[in-house]
């Protein structure tokens, strides 16, 4: 490149308002599907005893071979993601299988609650890293509705207990990790498009490398806290059910879920998707009451409020004509 250094607007006045609008429905529809993904955990790790990380192994693989399918019979072409790319993919597949590590260990030593508000704490890492590597806007408002969102996690998780934050060190350390890990992967995400590699591209590469580490991660599981449980990657046996929940978790929220965010980076910054990526909670919560019979407290309605709140105050303040600009120098 030039010296001169060439801006990249990443939303702009000639940006059409449709593709903002176009984002933030990606967004909201792969969060809703990805908050199915509980339900089917659930199960298999109640039902059959799954233990998490083998569970994000084989899930992560299943994801593979079903895009790697699809590929190779309709779409050739996006089994090649350019060599230049291969690094960069190997990277974003790196850090998934370190988010998926983080997050089964948080839950393990945090409990639910925690851990889910300690995961979406990426929300506020990741629109400090946007605003420092991508230039994305970092105004009164974002901060606004990362505080509401945040608040809402607190309320719906049921963190404002004391009692469930009585951590270890161990514990307090493995869930701020896991929150950065996620804001990792949403800021990979972010250069994946800068690259212009096609998301569903991305996602097959990036869920291939990462079933590899994961593997390396359930072999050597001696190694890590619960590890011995962890290990068994046939932990479910012959069990058709449980195979087949796992398969269609793979195939349904996981590419679905996974693939429409990655989608939506493509039209929103990093800090944006990553922000409507937490109502997932709620979505999770909602769910949860019309299919398990699980009850909503005020308190979880009242955090789902303000976390569905954040999101419309970014959206009715977007598109204001203020230019992001992206400086790449040589």
């Amino acid at each position: 490149m030039s010296s001169s250094k060439a801006k990249q607007s990443l939303h702009s006045p000639q940006t059409p308002a449709g593709q903002l609008t176009r984002g933030y429905l990606v967004a909201i529809v792969g969060t809703v599907i990805w908050s199915t993904t509980a339900i089917f955990i659930r199960y298999l790790t109640q039902t059959h005893a799954l233990p998490a990380l083998v569970l994000a192994f084989w899930r992560d693989l299943f994801v593979f071979l079903a895009l790697g399918i699809v590929f190779v019979l309709f779409n050739p072409p996006r089994l090649k993601p350019g060599r230049r790319n291969l690094r960069f993919l190997i990277l974003y597949g790196l850090e998934l299988s370190v988010f998926n590590t983080l997050w089964t260990f948080s839950v393990a030593l945090n409990g639910a609650a925690v851990s889910t508000v300690m995961a979406y704490s990426s929300v506020a890492y990741t629109a400090i890293l946007g605003w420092r590597l991508f230039g994305e806007k970092l105004d009164w408002t974002k901060i606004t509705a990362v505080l509401l969102s945040m608040i809402g996690l607190v309320l719906i998780s049921g963190a404002y207990d004391s009692a469930a934050w009585q951590l270890n060190a161990l514990g307090i350390i493995t869930g701020i990790l896991s929150g950065i890990a996620f804001a990792g992967y949403s800021l990979l995400g972010k250069e994946s498009s800068n690259r212009e590699i096609n998301p569903w591209t991305a996602m097959m590469f990036t869920f291939g490398v990462a079933a590899i580490f994961l593997l390396i991660y359930n072999l050597t599981a001696g190694l890590l806290p619960n590890g011995a449980e962890a290990s068994d990657l046939m932990a479910l046996g012959d069990s058709a059910a449980g195979w087949g929940i796992l398969i269609l978790l793979a195939v349904g929220p996981t590419i679905g879920g996974y693939g429409l965010y990655t989608v939506s980076l493509t039209y929103l910054p990093a800090s944006v998707a990553n922000l409507i990526a937490t109502m997932e909670p709620a979505y999770t919560a909602i769910l949860a009451y019309l299919f398990l019979g699980e009850h909503l407290s005020p308190v979880q309605l009242m955090g789902s409020a303000l976390i569905v709140s954040g999101v419309v105050l970014l959206r009715l303040t977007e598109g204001s004509g203020r230019v992001i600009q992206l400086e790449i120098g040589d």
